[in-house]
């Protein structure tokens, strides 16, 4: 028998990425960055924004229960100004994660954006309080602040596990977590993915659409043209 876990665990020591590091992302697609980890890094399709916006920042993930929000109070209150607050719901579908005056205190303290797995409510306030935000859908339902929930750790969230310290990078397209240990590594290749991008919107621009691979496979056998 085991006994009950504490209502709230808060971790504040974890690894943070730099300002430079964080830096390096601003304004760079979604779509690069997950070009710089062998196209991988996004979140699942499900979690998608509230409002067109472009952020970066540092993860600050607050693991709650399916119907929880403790841990997303929790980490409001450690949060930094930059930080994107990460709050898991495991799963949960059937109220929401936060609304708008959560997210109105997250802006107060300097918040770069809000990203949850779960639904959120408040519309219009939402869009009155301007903060980006990445959700499964609405819900009007409330959560409870009853715990038990972990902040400054990490959790699975959209099928990425996120832990606090990753860089998170969001924008129309959807969610993309850069693990602390890999930043220097995808900022290394970032010039690389645009150049590569750069060049093959000039061809595409130009005309091109040939499909060298295609022709290739037809030319060895690998693929057949069938009437």
């Amino acid at each position: 028998m085991i006994e009950d876990p504490r209502l709230l665990s808060i971790r504040e020591g974890f690894a943070r990425p730099t300002a430079k590091q964080v830096a390096a992302f601003r304004d760079v697609p979604t779509g690069f960055v997950c070009d710089a980890m062998d196209g991988r890094g996004g979140m699942g399709t499900a979690i998608s924004p509230l409002l067109d916006a472009h952020i970066v920042g540092c993860a600050i993930v607050a693991e709650n229960g399916p119907e929880g929000n403790l841990a997303t109070l929790g980490a409001v209150h450690i949060m930094q100004a930059g930080d994107v607050i990460i709050a898991a719901m495991r799963g949960g579908q059937t109220v929401a994660a936060a609304g708008d005056m959560v997210l109105a205190m997250i802006r107060n303290k300097g918040g770069a954006g809000f990203v949850t797995d779960g639904p959120m409510r408040d519309l219009t306030g939402i869009r009155d309080v301007g903060l980006p935000a990445w959700c499964s859908g609405l819900n009007p339902n409330s959560p409870y602040a009853t715990g038990p929930g972990r902040v400054g750790y990490g959790a699975s969230v959209g099928g990425q596990t996120v832990e606090s310290g990753d860089i998170i990078v969001a924008d129309e397209n959807g969610v993309v977590v850069v693990p602390h240990a890999q930043i220097d590594t995808v900022i290394a290749r970032l010039d690389a993915v645009r150049a590569a991008e750069i060049s093959l919107e000039a061809k595409v621009k130009a005309g091109f659409s040939e499909q060298a691979k295609i022709v290739e496979m037809l030319a060895d056998g690998r693929a057949v043209i069938e009437d």
